[in-house]
């Protein structure tokens, strides 16, 4: 049996209500309601974009407006590569005669930016696996298990049986923090002393999930300076560790990426996905940047998804990624 990030976090049926009778209606009200707050997160963004292009005299599509496009989406960090990739885009569809004014720009610009996302950004918990096993990481910061947190609960309330692995040994009172979690979502916690060998944490944990018949296995994982080549070796032997109890596994390893650190987070990306084999990043802080664009370099410049994306302090903000509902959200008035 699978299930995919989006059945997941769309939450379960009410009591005393059909399929059908909930279906229709509570999914809609969830996804305006979601979609309300996924945009307000974005409005320090949204209000940069606008600020820079408000100049513009869409009467005339030549040379100064893509310049000036350019430096809007360089300046909401975008990226070079996305940046040059978008323009290039927006100007076929003028010499087209696609883009007259604008209305007509603003909507390849959200179809572009959209574009610009890789494929993938969802993924299936086979819990054929038992158990499946998600490896998180990132940098001290970046809401690694807070978001480890917010999963777990989701996959609680799916019925999903889940071990959380305390594979964090570094940092002072890591383990308490995710012991804390457990509590607060009813899941059991492994974990060993302070500065007890992370792989060993993870061969425990994954051990008691095969003997309680657990479906999923959240890691917390070390996030100290991304620069130091030892945390980088105790990933790849955190990965060795799970491939050799689970051939397979880890079947997903999610990146946290704080958006408020902007390029920086995309040099996390490409350092953390060179090591452990990164296969979706997780945005979080996401409400508290003018630079959202991060999203669009951290995906396309290194053809990583973004799987999913947290917009506040409550469960239910961390959600699975829309590259459509980001690029509307970042541009709508």
């Amino acid at each position: 049996m699978t299930r995919s990030w989006h059945e997941v976090f769309k939450g379960v049926d009410v009591p005393g209500e059909t399929a059908a009778e909930s279906a229709a209606e509570e999914e809609e009200e969830k996804k305006s309601g979601w979609f309300r707050r996924f945009k307000e997160s974005l409005s320090k963004s949204r209000q940069t974009m606008q600020q820079h292009l408000s100049a513009v005299m869409f009467d005339k599509i030549d040379a100064d407006l893509w310049e000036r496009l350019e430096e809007t989406l360089i300046f909401a960090d975008c990226g070079v590569n996305s940046t040059v990739a978008i323009v290039e885009r927006m100007e076929q569809a003028a010499n087209d005669g696609k883009i007259l004014g604008k209305d007509q720009f603003y909507s390849y610009l959200e179809q572009s930016i959209s574009e610009m996302f890789v494929g993938g950004n969802d993924f299936q918990i086979d819990v054929s696996h038992q158990p499946s096993v998600i490896l998180v990481v990132g940098v001290n910061g970046t809401g690694k298990t807070t978001t480890i947190g917010k999963i777990a609960w989701h996959l609680r309330r799916e019925g999903k049986s889940v071990i959380l692995a305390a594979a964090d040994t570094f940092r002072a009172a890591a383990i308490e923090q995710l012991q804390e979690w457990g509590r607060r979502v009813d899941c059991t916690v492994i974990a060993q002393k302070h500065g007890s060998d992370p792989g060993a944490v993870v061969f425990d944990a994954i051990s008691a999930a095969r003997s309680r018949s657990a479906d999923v296995v959240l890691v917390d994982t070390a996030g100290r300076l991304h620069t130091q080549v030892p945390l980088m070796e105790e990933l790849k032997k955190i990965r060795r560790v799970i491939a050799k109890q689970i051939p397979g596994g880890p079947h997903e390893t999610l990146l946290t990426v704080d958006a408020t650190t902007g390029q920086n987070g995309l040099i996390q990306a490409k350092l953390f996905g060179a090591a452990v084999e990164v296969t979706g990043a997780v945005l979080t802080k996401l409400d508290g940047t003018a630079k959202g664009g991060i999203a669009v370099a951290i995906s396309h410049e290194l053809g990583l998804p973004i799987k999913l994306v947290g917009v506040g302090e409550q469960m239910e903000d961390l959600r699975p990624f829309d590259p459509a509902d980001f690029a509307t959200a970042l541009l709508e008035a």
